[in-house]
């Protein structure tokens, strides 16, 4: 946002922005299709002739997702679900994008994440698995019931002492 304050912006405003948020507890659109929810990822999107690109490379990043395209996402796993969140957000930050999920998909979701960075975007990651989010981020907050503990490069978090024995469990 080139140093924009967007803290008073409406929330609506910030995902025309191109602002996605990946919930906590997945909440998909459990009556729509796995289909129908990626492209409610893509409802504000003018690129109307790039969704079709992003489709498949969410496809091609969640392969089940693709497999199960009709299916009801009510009906899909708690991972299935928490995979589809996340291409529904690719599809226009994340909110602890592992919860719930089992190692591997963790290593996944991680190596997602991963290869989004790459691509030049950014991602604003909140999530429990200290160890993980440090090892992919450039800068780190430490929030301890609401409030920032700590904050700088993570990579220098994650060899302080305090946040080894706090948060990482060394």
């Amino acid at each position: 946002f080139e140093g924009q304050d967007i803290t008073k912006v409406p929330a609506h405003k910030i995902v025309y922005m191109g602002v996605a948020h990946v919930p906590e507890g997945r909440r998909v659109f459990a009556d729509l299709s796995v289909y129908q929810n990626l492209k409610m990822g893509a409802y504000t999107r003018k690129d109307k002739e790039e969704i079709e690109q992003t489709l498949a490379m969410v496809y091609e990043r969640f392969p089940r997702l693709k497999e199960r395209k009709d299916q009801r996402a009510g009906t899909l796993s708690g991972g299935e679900q928490q995979m589809l969140a996340m291409g529904r957000a690719l599809m226009i930050v994340m909110d602890e994008p592992s919860m719930g999920l089992s190692p591997i998909f963790v290593n996944e979701i991680f190596d997602i994440i991963k290869e989004v960075r790459k691509t030049g975007t950014t991602v604003l990651l909140v999530e429990q698995n200290a160890k993980k989010a440090l090892e992919i981020a450039d800068r780190a907050y430490v929030l301890e019931t609401g409030k920032i503990l700590l904050s700088g490069d993570a990579k220098e978090l994650m060899n302080d002492d305090a946040v080894k024995k706090a948060y990482l469990g060394e």
